[in-house]
């Protein structure tokens, strides 16, 4: 089995740094607009740094005063304790409310802009059992082709669920990089089933049922993991934690080989 370095989408990212922050853009060019791996960030100095990121998890380079300007919760960050605890079910009878409609759509837009391929209500401080996930052929054709075969990796439409139920459908696992806009910058790699399957309701309070394989699978698991409380650090295998720009580094001596188990 050949040991398989990346999950992400390789693409690279010129940033300006300034003196007091990092990472920090003003009008970022839409992905839909992208017609190479070159992103052209319109920045704040002079100054700039290339940095690495894929689209597994992206590396969440929107930073929260964006988000205020477009009327966006912030994303927060690990050590607050809402992603450290049990979020709750969202009452069946309320799910077509305003609140709960504005929550979901909020959540899509702090994903898709952040962006990411998943997002749970905790990681915009909402104590709530709802997770929003969706991958497109664009965001999958960054990634090298042979990393996106390795991961079973394919586009999926847009997945709204509310109180999701999670069980493996197999014993299959393989081992994979994350990431998580809430603990930006770093990647882990974890341990996943490969088949699940996943019950809840969808927006419209109707019941759903998702048979997932691959990385699908492994995203619903990322994010029925935050409703318990638990981020992938908490999961992640020994001595595989490591930033975002040594992601391409070998694994430490004694470490398992990346891919199918």
């Amino acid at each position: 089995m050949k040991a398989i370095e990346a999950l992400h989408l390789r693409c690279m990212l010129p940033l300006s740094i300034t003196k007091k922050t990092l990472f920090t853009h003003q009008s970022p060019t839409p992905l839909s607009s992208i017609s190479n791996p070159q992103l052209s960030l319109t920045l704040s100095s002079s100054q700039t740094a290339t940095v690495r990121t894929r689209a597994g998890w992206f590396l969440g380079l929107t930073k929260d005063n964006n988000n205020k300007k477009m009327n966006l919760p912030d994303t927060v960050k690990a050590g607050d304790p809402v992603l450290h605890e049990p979020a709750q079910e969202v009452d069946p009878s309320e799910i077509k409310s305003e609140k709960v409609q504005k929550i979901i759509d909020d959540m899509i837009r702090v994903m898709r802009k952040a962006p990411g391929v998943g997002l749970a209500a905790p990681q915009i401080g909402i104590p709530s059992r709802i997770i929003v996930l969706e991958d497109t052929k664009e965001y999958i054709s960054y990634a090298p082709k042979e990393e996106t075969k390795a991961q079973d990796r394919r586009p999926f439409d847009l997945l709204v669920i509310l109180n999701p139920k999670l069980k493996n459908k197999s014993n299959k696992t393989a081992l994979f990089f994350e990431g998580c806009l809430s603990v930006d910058g770093f990647r882990a790699v974890v341990e996943r089933y490969l088949d699940v399957e996943v019950t809840g309701l969808d927006r419209n309070g109707e019941p759903i049922k998702i048979t997932a394989s691959g990385w699908q699978a492994r995203v619903l698991q990322h994010e029925c993991d935050h409703l318990e409380g638990t981020l992938y650090v908490d999961k992640m295998v020994p001595r595989t934690f490591r930033t975002v720009e040594n992601l391409d580094l070998p694994l430490a001596q004694g470490c398992p080989k990346l891919g199918p188990w």
